[in-house]
């Protein structure tokens, strides 16, 4: 009954995170691929909310927001006074480090390696450990973004946002960190609007079930550059969904682990079942 509890809540959460990020992609896809607001303007509509696709009843921010959006697409197909800029541009890209097995040392001591099996589920029993430092850049953060390269196209290669607390990061994975281009909101959804993408090229090299994206790959792939206010606009509607999805992240972190902490004292008898529910409540015992 408690560890079921915990497995609703994390399971509640997910879904709200899919929920969200499916909200900000739409965003991102009207926007940034279908260039929404501008097309409607083309086709004469003049009302602001209408414009922005119902993205606010509120007709002043409408106003604001369809007032940063061109009337016309160019020659190019873009709206005017927008480019195209790869996307390896739009962040530094971090490769992990080359951890190897003389790095390792017994778990608990040093800090985490975080290969792609911590970013689908965290740091376990499996997970190797290091006290060798290759270089503060591979040094991980929460809340840091993460896009695993290489792997399984189907189920690898994907963007992650780290809860995992400080870690060292392992090579096939890049850390992504911005260089003023973009917010890390801004790429956390752009880079999971293109994971399809994303996939088709891994899938294009892929030799023995394993793909890979390759910065060559972010290079010859383009994304539109809008205005400046455009950005600022998006990343200021999308900022607070970003953090919402990360809040969930975290407190599922800390419900698996309460979760997986309690499982084998349940059955051995070490903790009674009420204090197992002030555990998973948070409550002292």
């Amino acid at each position: 009954m408690v560890l079921g509890a915990l497995d609703d809540k994390i399971e509640l959460n997910r879904r709200m995170n899919e929920t969200l990020e499916a909200i900000a992609q739409a965003i991102f896809k009207d926007w940034f691929v279908n260039f929404g607001p501008t097309r409607r303007r083309l086709a004469g509509t003049t009302d602001a909310v209408a414009t922005m696709g119902g993205l606010t009843p509120d007709a002043t921010r409408a106003t604001e927001l369809a007032a940063l959006f061109p009337d016309t697409l160019g020659d190019d197909g873009l709206p005017v006074g927008w480019r195209l800029e790869p996307l390896l541009d739009l962040a530094y890209w971090v490769n992990g480090a080359a951890y190897k097995n003389m790095h390792f040392v017994a778990s608990g001591e040093g800090l985490p390696v975080v290969k792609i099996a911590e970013l689908k589920v965290g740091v376990t029993d499996q997970t190797k450990f290091t006290n060798t430092d290759l270089g503060g850049r591979y040094r991980i953060h929460n809340g840091e973004l993460l896009f695993s390269w290489s792997g399984n196209p189907d189920t690898s290669i994907d963007a992650f946002i780290w809860t995992g607390n400080e870690a060292w990061l392992n090579q096939h994975i890049f850390a992504v960190r911005e260089n003023g281009k973009r917010t890390k909101a801004a790429l956390y959804i752009a880079l999971k609007y293109l994971m399809p993408q994303f996939a088709e090229l891994a899938r294009n090299k892929q030799t023995t079930g394993l793909g890979h994206v390759t910065k060559d790959d972010m290079k010859r792939l383009l994304v539109p550059s809008p205005s400046e206010d455009i950005l600022a606009s998006f990343s200021n509607i999308i900022e607070p969904i970003f953090e919402r999805i990360y809040s969930s992240l975290s407190e599922n972190r800390a419900l698996a682990e309460t979760r997986d902490y309690l499982l084998p004292k349940l059955m051995s008898g070490d903790v009674r079942v009420h204090h197992a529910k002030k555990l998973a409540e948070g409550v002292p015992i």
